[in-house]
């Protein structure tokens, strides 16, 4: 399924995992610095599509890179700042990024672990579970959104 192609009707919030629905996944790789991070086709004109209709957009993503000491906090804020200025050249929105860069399994902050919904739901307390959507690429994705009681979608 192709982000173009998810019928977002009737839902307000949307959550976006980054690597591998927003940008090119890098196999047994982390997206290290700006150079390497390379948008997938599609998501500028979805994201321009959603940012009128829907309320709030969140990017949710796991970023055991800087757990592992591959790259630093820093260098992933940058990484989201450039991306988020992207967006946002194209006529589309990224209202927060909540990210986990735990290396363990059980930290409930991690995906498929709901902490970053709870942490959306502090920040954002309109936000309605019955209306948001996770839009993910992996089953990880998918049991974060079962986990955190909303719909999810796989790309």
């Amino acid at each position: 399924m192709n982000l173009l192609d998810i019928d977002i009707t009737g839902y307000d919030t949307l959550l976006l995992d980054r690597d591998g629905v927003i940008n090119r996944l890098r196999p047994n790789d982390y997206v290290k610095c700006w150079e390497e991070f390379e948008f997938l086709p599609g998501v500028f004109e979805a994201l321009k599509k959603w940012t009128p209709v829907v309320k709030h957009i969140f990017v949710v993503t796991n970023q055991r890179g800087v757990g592992k000491g591959v790259m630093s906090e820093n260098d992933l804020l940058e990484i989201h700042q450039k991306m988020i200025a992207e967006i946002e050249n194209h006529g589309a929105r990224i209202d927060g990024i909540y990210y986990c860069t735990a290396l363990s399994e059980k930290d409930i902050r991690r995906k498929p672990g709901c902490g970053m919904f709870l942490d959306i739901l502090h920040d954002f307390p309109d936000i309605e579970r019955e209306r948001c959507l996770m839009i993910g690429d992996s089953e990880s994705d998918v049991m974060f959104a079962m986990n955190s009681g909303i719909r999810g979608v796989k790309v």
